[in-house]
């Protein structure tokens, strides 16, 4: 099954026309990008765009076999124009399949939200579907094999794919194509990392793509450490990074801190922002957590461990320090870095960058500084991939 990409952006397009944004700005060239439209070997075609003949002309292709159309989303506004030839735009209800004279049959895939997905099955097979713009499929079924191939808005309902994935209709060799892409993420390199994040990939408008073709999907790093300072985003981007899995357990490390009120609201508004599907426990026995198997663990942060960590060594006080703390808090430290390296699960653990600013005025203050950095140095060196969050970007360090 042949998939030409017409376009790959949101329906507005992108650069948007009447936004004054970064990203519009600089979405220029490859990074241009008209409103998604699918068009299936050369007989189907998938939501009806702005220029959609001129669009198939330029990738090499003709809408003259085309003998459905097919809308995903609410077209509001005047109504599209439809060059001559095409049938008239239509939908399919929910659950209803329908059969063309080319072979292929498209079954309406209920949404949670406005619009209707489509499965499309080729003469040959070949499972291809198709979400819309901020859609989810509303109770994706137990899947008897993946999907070939998934276009979807991965940037925009991350959580669609988690669906797909705990389901099964979403495998190791799927491949995901991001589409209806906004301006709420940087293109280029940018783009491309947080959708491999997820398995993902985008391409440019006019790309023809073969449904049940090997394709190398992206790899996920299995340990991933991310670091940066006070407020860089590096949780955020910690989340964004496992947000297309379900069943996540997010690991916090930072205990309760009962009567401190700042500390609940900083916890209330982590929670709020994390999938429902995600499991929270609050604890700093990592150990036992990555030795077991399990879903992607979440570690939120290894600063807090280690100040729980100095806590039970009594590194704080000089005196015990130098009478065992430090052997104590070395020992537990090789432990955790120990269980990092043989773990086999999924892990994102977030840390702080330390040594860039002030000397801390105490010595218990500058010891935890250097245990931090030493912790930092050990985690990251047994990770696949190390970012470095500033002012809300991430700076791979290692990939």
């Amino acid at each position: 099954m042949e998939l030409t990409l017409l376009g790959t952006g949101a329906p507005a397009g992108l650069p948007r026309s009447d936004c004054p944004c970064a990203v519009c700005a600089l979405a220029r060239g490859t990074r241009a990008r008209a409103a998604t439209a699918l068009l299936v070997d050369g007989a189907l075609l998938l939501d009806l765009t702005p220029g959609a003949a001129l669009a198939a002309a330029r990738a090499g292709h003709s809408l003259v076999g085309v003998r459905q159309v097919l809308l995903t989303h609410p077209h509001d506004g005047p109504a599209v124009d439809l060059p001559p030839g095409l049938p008239a735009a239509g939908r399919v209800p929910d659950g209803r399949v329908l059969t063309l004279i080319s072979g292929h049959r498209v079954r309406a895939v209920p949404m949670d939200a406005p619009g209707t997905g489509y499965e499309v099955t080729s003469p040959d097979g070949d499972r291809l579907l198709y979400l819309p713009p901020g859609g989810a499929p509303a109770a994706p079924a137990e899947a008897s094999r993946p999907y070939e191939m998934v276009v979807a808005d991965v940037v925009g309902r991350p959580d669609a794919i988690a669906r797909l994935r705990a389901v099964g209709a979403v495998g190791p060799t799927t491949d995901i194509v991001a589409v209806h892409l906004d301006h709420n993420v940087p293109g280029g390199p940018e783009l491309d990392r947080r959708l491999a994040a997820a398995g993902a990939r985008a391409v440019p408008d006019g790309s023809t793509l073969l449904v049940g073709e090997y394709h190398a999907v992206p790899d996920v790093p299995r340990r991933t450490l991310i670091t940066g300072g006070a407020r860089s985003g590096k949780s955020l981007e910690a989340e964004r990074r496992l947000e297309a899995f379900p069943d996540v357990l997010y690991v916090a490390t930072g205990g309760t801190r009962g009567g401190d009120t700042e500390w609940a609201e900083r916890v209330r508004l982590h929670r709020e922002r994390r999938p429902g599907s995600w499991r929270t426990e609050e604890t700093c026995e990592l150990v036992p957590l990555l030795a077991e198997p399990g879903p992607p663990l979440l570690i939120d942060c290894l600063s807090l461990w280690l100040t729980d960590a100095m806590d039970r060594a009594g590194a704080w006080s000089d005196d015990t320090w130098h009478s065992g703390g430090e052997r104590a808090l070395r020992e537990r430290v090789a432990e955790l870095v120990e269980a990092v390296r043989r773990t086999r699960r999924t892990v994102v653990a977030v840390t702080n960058e330390v040594g860039s600013g002030v000397v801390p005025a105490t010595s218990s203050g500058r010891r935890f500084r250097d245990e931090l950095g030493r912790l930092n140095a050990a985690v990251a060196a047994e990770c696949e991939q190390l970012l470095l969050v500033v002012a809300g970007q991430s700076l791979p360090l290692r990939t």
